[in-house]
């Protein structure tokens, strides 16, 4: 299993930048130690010195769903600015999405179906009696192209595959700028509470490392219960 996962200071102050590289650092950390594999695909570095923007981690491994679990969603941090020496601020928050990203486009031509009909408009009076139109269709993502060109269907069929190829590279480039897009949108909606990890100090010890809202589903049991017994 693969993930994919972007933290980010969502155009914070530099300190929230700072808050990205010690969170990054402590996420593979922990992957290391659960054995997962990851890669960092990308890092905007910060203004100021070890500090980070944002970041694109690969993970993968079979526990790679639960581990990012329990990092989606505000990072808070709790400590003095590192940056400035007399800020007041002492809440700092940064955030970590899942990327859905569009995977490679595998162009194998076994996923090609290819189908015969019949050629249409100019071309002749034999343009319509022989079936040398071929329409190539890739089944994984429905992309489809039309060669009509020639009267041999074995030209049209190498043509409508170079086509098929090129539109496929097309389609990839599609959603990779939507991923981007995507990654941009992380930017702006972070939520100023409610963190799923807190962090303190500039040794940045855990103070609360996930939030599994365990006392919440105690509750409604109980709640529940009581309205069994009630009834």
């Amino acid at each position: 299993m693969e993930k994919m996962i972007q933290i980010t200071s969502g155009r914070g102050p530099a300190e929230c930048d700072w808050v990205v590289a010690q969170v990054l650092k402590r996420l593979l950390v922990e992957a290391e130690e659960m054995k997962l594999e990851t890669e960092v695909l990308h890092r905007e570095g910060g203004q100021e010195n070890g500090t980070v923007v944002s970041a694109i981690v690969s993970i993968k491994g079979k526990k790679a769903d639960d581990f990012v679990t329990s990092w989606i969603g505000t990072i808070q941090w709790i400590g003095q600015s590192t940056i400035r020496k007399f800020h007041k601020r002492k809440n700092w928050f940064i955030g970590i999405f899942e990327i859905h990203s569009g995977n490679k486009v595998a162009i194998d031509e076994k996923d090609i179906q290819y189908q015969a009909m019949r050629s249409s408009g100019a071309g002749g009076q034999h343009v319509n009696k022989v079936s040398s139109a071929i329409r190539a269709t890739h089944i994984p993502t429905g992309v489809a192209v039309v060669s009509m060109d020639s009267r041999s269907q074995h030209q049209n069929k190498k043509l409508a595959t170079e086509r098929l190829f090129q539109k496929l590279l097309e389609y990839e480039k599609v959603q990779m700028q939507q991923q981007f897009q995507d990654v941009w949108m992380n930017q702006m909606q972070i939520e100023r509470g409610n963190p799923i990890r807190i962090f303190e100090g500039t040794d940045f010890k855990s103070d609360r490392r996930i939030k599994n809202f365990k006392k919440e589903r105690q509750q409604l049991k109980s709640n529940l219960k009581s309205q069994l017994w009630n009834e």
